[in-house]
């Protein structure tokens, strides 16, 4: 605790020592009401609390009365019983002799009061989510007292509906049985007579009544293992609620214990706000003064400033003055203590000074008349002469630098264009042949074909003139004249014609052209697979058959896949992958891979063509697809 009574100073302070850093208060019961605070030291050694500040004059008086009986002791043992002032002592400990209250403040100052306030909210937070998880675990137990016993009941009636189910179904069995033996018995009546039957229908009741008792006897045991499994719920749930109770009771008590100890440090907390408060507001009044003082003084130094502001331009007036007047001294060649240099000691007569200062102006404007004199123009001379230098050797390796830059740029040039030609003569070839097998009896070819016409002039130049001239030689430094960029010409005739322009082939023909030269450039530069969209679609049986051996007859060396609707160039495929619709119209991703013959070695025969396996549904369904041959 943080607060207690006591019957003395002493037996107070004993309890603000077990209070330990954290602090506390202890009023004195038995001590006697004091008089007014004198002036005169209430212990040996005690200094007044006004003698131990400083302030400013004009906050002297306010601290004189906040400070007016305020003492500084080595020991409050000393004191006196009838001291009524306030005295402290260097640990902290402070006795206000009015109230009789001894107070020893915390270590650690304000900071302990925050730690108490967040610790209060902790506790506060703490409870009230306590009291929710007991809230909550009370209605779960309730729910789950609810739903067990529910569970029971519906198992208890399950279980009488079974019994009774049971029974009946053996009531009706027994019935079943009986009657057929009567039945039996009944055919059997001649040789047995009336006594033999009603023996055995005894005999059959004996039966019934037994397997009955025994029933009962099940249905007694079944009752009293429901009873004791009852009792033992009953027990756990009776357990249950007990603990459930002495929970309920702790959270309660610990409820309580957290609200009185949120109601002390709520009391503490405006105790504290209060004296917070007074301190703060006489805080803002000695701000309030601060202010004020600062202002003045502020005032007042800026009038000094402005006062030395002006005694120093004065000097520096006097000291220009007197250069002044030792410079035309000199100027009229007398010595600088001569009693020509000196002031004079009288003004001089206003015709003589309004005639000293025409001849001023006069002097004035034929300097005027000489024009500005720059007296930095060597200096500015010598950084210009060292700019020039400088952009000189800038220029220098500038000229280097683009001198080798076109040097890489013509062997670029030179490299790009021997391998253009090496890569055009190859595909020339593989054209030339491509062409002879997808045009039976044609031919083609590929030319390179230059732009012809006057050189190209830059910027409106006349080309013939030095600058061209210029290029030329630039152009020829390697012994290779510069060439205009090249076109590459396609010419193909098929057989029987004399056309040679694309333009005029039908549709056919130009796909054929396309893809001899898709071949060619294949040929020559070959990659590791290709992908031909739709290319044989303008292209008869023939022609499909044509292309079909083309890729068959390069496989080898690369892999082709081919998007492409044409039955023929899915029978000639290694592998189909599809897209198809079944009956049921869902769509679905198919993949076959076909074999190049058939299981007795012949050649595999067309899958969709008339006749084949699988006939025309199969041929019809085939169509629909959108298939990648591989």
């Amino acid at each position: 605790l943080r607060a207690g009574l006591a019957d003395s100073v002493a037996e107070a302070g004993a309890l603000l020592d077990r209070a330990g850093r954290d602090g506390g208060s202890a009023l004195v019961v038995g001590r006697p009401d004091g008089g007014a605070a004198g002036a005169r030291p209430p212990a040996p050694g005690a200094r007044p609390m006004i003698d131990l500040v400083r302030p400013r004059p004009a906050l002297a008086p306010v601290a004189a009365r906040l400070l007016a009986g305020a003492w500084l002791v080595e020991s409050l043992d000393r004191l006196p019983d009838d001291f009524a002032g306030t005295a402290a002592t260097a640990t902290g400990r402070v006795l206000f002799g009015a109230t009789g209250e001894l107070r020893q403040a915390p270590a650690a100052g304000d900071g302990r009061l925050l730690e108490e306030r967040n610790r209060r909210d902790r506790l506060i937070a703490a409870a009230e989510q306590a009291a929710g998880a007991e809230a909550a675990a009370a209605a779960a137990a309730e729910a789950a007292q609810g739903a067990v016993a529910a569970a029971h009941e519906r198992r208890d009636g399950a279980e009488g509906a079974l019994r009774s189910a049971v029974r009946e179904r053996d009531e009706a069995a027994e019935s079943v049985r009986r009657a057929d033996w009567l039945i039996e018995r009944r055919r059997e009546g001649s040789t047995d007579g009336p006594g033999a039957v009603r023996r055995a229908e005894l005999v059959a009741e004996l039966r019934a009544e037994r397997r009955l008792a025994e029933q009962v006897e099940l249905a007694r045991m079944e009752r009293r293992r429901r009873i004791a499994a009852l009792g033992r719920r009953a027990a756990a749930e009776a357990r249950t609620a007990a603990d459930a109770e002495r929970a309920a009771a702790a959270l309660r008590a610990a409820a309580e214990a957290v609200g009185a100890r949120r109601q002390a440090a709520e009391g503490e907390l405006a105790a504290d706000e209060q004296r917070g408060q007074s301190t703060a507001a006489e805080l803002r009044d000695c701000a309030r003064e601060e202010a004020d003082i600062q202002r003045r003084l502020r005032e007042a130094s800026e009038q000094v400033t402005g006062a030395e502001v002006r005694a120093q331009q004065t000097r520096d007036a006097q000291a220009e003055r007197a250069a002044d007047l030792a410079q035309v001294a000199q100027a009229l060649g007398h010595e600088p203590g001569s009693e020509h240099a000196a002031p004079l000691a009288q003004a001089l007569p206003d015709e003589r000074r309004a005639e000293l200062e025409v001849r001023v102006e006069r002097l004035a404007r034929r300097r005027e008349q000489l024009g500005p004199v720059n007296p930095l123009a060597k200096d500015e001379y010598e950084e210009a002469v060292a700019h020039v230098e400088e952009l000189e050797t800038q220029r220098s390796d500038l000229e280097s630098a683009m001198a080798e830059l076109q040097g890489l740029i013509r062997e670029t040039d030179r490299r790009i264009r021997e391998s253009f030609e090496e890569t055009f003569e190859a595909a020339a070839r593989n054209f030339e042949d491509v062409v002879s097998h997808l045009f039976p009896g044609g031919r083609g070819r590929l030319r390179l074909v230059r732009p012809e016409g006057p050189r190209a002039v830059i910027g409106g130049q006349d080309g013939a003139g030095e600058e061209g001239e210029a290029e030329a030689s630039e152009s020829d430094v390697d012994g290779e004249p510069a060439q205009a960029e090249a076109g590459v010409e396609i010419e193909v005739t098929p057989a029987g014609k004399a056309t040679k322009r694309l333009s005029l082939m039908s549709g056919g023909e130009k796909s054929l052209v396309a893809l001899a030269f898709l071949f060619a450039v294949f040929l020559a530069r070959p990659c590791p697979f290709y992908i031909l969209d739709e290319v044989e679609a303008a292209l008869d049986d023939a022609n499909i058959d044509r292309f079909l051996q083309l890729v068959r007859r390069f496989s080898d060396r690369a892999q082709f896949i081919v998007v492409t609707h044409q039955k023929r160039t899915m029978d000639a495929a290694d592998c189909l992958y599809g897209v198809s619709m079944g009956g049921d119209g869902v769509s679905k991703v198919v993949s076959r891979r076909l074999p190049r013959r058939d299981d007795d070695g012949e050649p595999r025969e067309r899958r969709f063509e008339p006749g084949a396996e699988g006939g025309e549904a199969d041929a019809e369904r085939a169509a629909a697809e959108e298939t990648r041959a591989a």
